[in-house]
């Protein structure tokens, strides 16, 4: 895909690799509609990026804004070629001692909020591939506890293995509809999001996640990279 004018929506852009997957796609000519709860952050994500960044304050989790939001960037836009859901939380603690509130809310984020999106963007991707043979593209962000089992992470594992099986059965889903679908499942990363005490001390930079999805969506239309996995060379140095 030519990003050259797309419309992007990314989930979680004020802040870590949410806003460097914005800056890139801006970089390369898109439009991208940056969601995510704290209206401040997405202010100053506007004033860093330009003009093309359009900032939504949208809780992912709430099936009412979610629809709203989609419908507002389709309406203004046009269309929509590309969703990157990436807003998520951590959550450590053993399963004896975390709160069912804790495990319900790292679920609503981390898991339904990639479904309500997905869900509601599919239909205009449906019909752009009727009108052009191709739909779009859907980057589901994942994380390396999505592969990987880890005590203390229990909430975590669950939501990211979640997101795993959701993108495979997306994918299988909707690929005669001209719309990609690929998980990516990233190690430790140079970020603030940082829980569990289990990161590396030599991670990989946001820039490397961003620069390697802006590859993944600029890939010709019949090729598809449906998972990725992202890890430190030498994590400890």
């Amino acid at each position: 895909m030519d990003l050259r004018d797309k419309v992007a929506i990314v989930t979680g852009a004020s802040s870590g690799i949410g806003l460097a997957f914005s800056t890139h796609l801006v970089d390369r000519g898109a439009n991208v509609y940056g969601l995510a709860r704290g209206e401040e952050r997405l202010r100053r994500a506007a004033d860093n990026i330009g003009e093309a960044f359009h900032p939504i304050v949208c809780d992912v989790s709430d099936a009412d804004q979610v629809q709203q939001t989609v419908e507002r960037v389709a309406s203004e836009a046009g269309r929509i070629d590309v969703l990157i859901n990436n807003a998520g939380i951590g959550m450590s603690g053993s399963i004896d001692e975390i709160s069912v509130e804790d495990w319900d809310r790292a679920m609503a984020i981390n898991a339904r909020g990639v479904f309500l999106c997905a869900k509601a963007v599919i239909p205009h991707m449906r019909r752009q591939n009727a009108e052009s043979g191709f739909g779009g593209h859907i980057v589901n962000i994942a994380s390396i506890a999505g592969l990987l089992g880890n005590p203390r992470l229990g909430a975590y594992n669950a939501s990211k293995f979640a997101v795993r099986g959701f993108s495979e059965a997306l994918m299988k889903e909707v690929r005669d509809d001209g719309i990609k679908v690929t998980c990516v499942y990233p190690g430790s990363i140079r970020t603030s999001f940082n829980f569990g005490g289990g990161s590396a001390s030599n991670p990989m930079t946001m820039d490397d996640i961003a620069g390697t999805v802006m590859h993944v969506l600029e890939t010709s239309d019949n090729y598809l990279i449906s998972e990725i996995v992202m890890r430190p060379l030498r994590p400890r140095g």
